[in-house]
């Protein structure tokens, strides 16, 4: 017998078959299109992202001898909208939209965030459904009277295949979570002015299992009756999947998102209102993830007019550590930013150039700005990891690791696997199906590193001194970013 495990990500879905070993046997991916119909937003049709996650899981279960279970792990955040028919009522507005920055914005100033924070654990971002819900009321009404229940992707992926409208504890946990009381909070609701959408809110499950119904079963190439899991969203089951199963275990995620986290036994409701805290498997996931990730590598390939990151990577190794005073703000999103810190004006910056610097300075530079905000949300997180597990697509790159490293000073550990997410709700599904008596007892058995890459002592120092310098010239040019939204709204 095997299992498929699915990892719905932003712009890839990825079906990955296991041995009885537990062994990746068989993988297969789509792409999925992420449209942007106007400036700032970011939106993909529910029905093309079922369609696509359908065909892999066909393809994959094509490959096996019977399936014991399917989990699903996917994006989190964002608004997935149903109707009583469980239907979508408009397309998917996805985390990293950003037409509710300005509601976002005047929660931020008015303090409305950082009390929600002594709750919730999470600071507001323009991707939450807290957001989106207050622009969707006043922007859409009509579509949120059509409206029924409010899903994430893993729990439409979920609904799609067993008929429930559910959400893992995980995906719950921000904006609407008590998160002492893993339940969601009046009190939140209302200080959001968002009590109306309590309505919308779907029963929040962990390590929840349930049938696949005889519709899916036929879309997928299953038997009806196949236990589905539904596994946490996808920057936690990474985190599990890359072996960060106990407090003090640490985890980066180089993907779409920069996501830097560490998994705690307890919540921090009293420190600086930045980041996010997920329910996790009885404790906690302190998470940072950012607006921006492996999307500034692609945009600078584009750029630059060279072939992909590993050419990028093989650029900066031509230049110095510092890149010869070449300072890069990595802060490219529409959306802003919203880890290691929360401001929707934030934009990106490339400080210092001159006629002396070349194409091999401002390729490390850019790497080094991407690692400085790694390094800026690990001290976010306030624990003392010995090692972080790197993952996700910009973890191809040696170069890059070899540079996460030097910068943070820990020693970067890279999974075997190639679906690391998959492999997180992997080790849910086991724990949830009985096949284990736990997360940890299933992942030290079926976590594997593939290498690791130690900080060179000689780089250390240097890049402690440019981590300082790096902060003060974020804090210097945050003074612009008011000005330039100002001219941007001038267009």
């Amino acid at each position: 017998m095997a299992i498929i495990c699915v990892d719905a990500g932003t712009t890839v879905i990825k079906a990955v078959g296991y041995d009885a070993e537990g062994a990746e046997a068989f993988v297969a991916r789509r792409e999925t299109v992420v449209s942007r119909p106007l400036p700032g937003h970011a939106e993909q049709d529910m029905n093309a992202v079922w369609d696509a996650v359908a065909a892999t899981v066909r393809e994959v279960a094509a490959q096996l001898d019977g399936v014991d279970f399917v989990a699903v792990t996917a994006q989190g955040d964002g608004c997935w909208l149903v109707g009583p028919d469980g239907e979508p009522t408009g397309p998917a507005i996805l985390w990293n939209d950003a037409r509710a920055a300005s509601a976002v914005d005047a929660w931020t100033r008015s303090g409305t965030a950082a009390e929600a924070f002594r709750l919730n654990g999470s600071s507001a971002a323009s991707g939450l459904p807290h957001a989106i819900l207050t622009w969707l009321r006043a922007n859409d009404p009509e579509r949120l009277e059509r409206s029924s229940a409010m899903l994430t992707c893993g729990g439409w992926i979920f609904a799609r295949m067993t008929g429930e409208l559910v959400a893992d504890e995980s995906d719950a946990s921000a904006p609407f979570m008590d998160l002492r009381a893993r339940a969601y909070s009046p009190s939140l609701l209302a200080l959001f002015g968002t009590e109306w959408a309590e309505r919308l809110l779907p029963p929040i499950r962990s390590g929840h299992v349930a049938e696949l119904s005889r519709d899916a079963a036929s879309a997928l190439g299953l038997p009806a009756g196949t236990p589905v899991v539904m596994a946490p969203y996808d920057i936690a089951a990474t985190a599990l999947g890359a072996g960060a199963v106990r407090a003090g275990q640490a985890c980066g995620i180089l993907g779409t998102t920069l996501c830097t986290e560490v998994i705690v036994d307890s919540a921090d409701l009293e420190s600086e209102p930045i980041g996010i805290t997920i329910a996790l498997a009885g404790g906690y996931l302190r998470a940072f993830p950012t607006f921006a990730g492996t999307e500034v590598v692609q945009w600078t390939c584009r750029m630059m007019g060279l072939s992909g990151p590993a050419e990028l990577g093989d650029l900066a190794l031509l230049s110095e550590p510092g890149a010869r005073g070449l300072t890069f703000l990595p802060y490219m999103s529409p959306a802003g930013e919203r880890a290691p810190f929360s401001d929707p004006l934030a934009r990106g910056s490339l400080l210092g150039m001159s006629f002396e610097h070349g194409r091999e300075d401002m390729a490390r530079a850019v790497l080094e700005g991407l690692t400085m905000v790694i390094r800026d949300c690990l001290a976010a997180t306030r624990a003392a990891p010995t090692e972080l597990r790197a993952c996700g697509g910009g973890s191809n790159s040696t170069v890059w690791l070899q540079l996460i490293a030097d910068i943070t000073g820990l020693p970067v550990r890279r999974p075997a696997d190639t679906e690391v997410g998959a492999r997180g709700a992997y080790l849910v599904g086991l724990a949830a199906t009985g096949a284990a008596p736990s997360i940890a007892t299933a992942a030290s058995e079926h976590v594997r590193m593939r290498d690791a890459l130690e900080p060179k002592p000689a780089n250390q120092a240097l890049y402690g001194r440019l981590f300082d310098d790096f902060l003060a010239l974020r804090q210097a040019n945050a003074v612009s970013w008011p000005l330039l939204a100002e001219m941007r709204g001038r267009r």
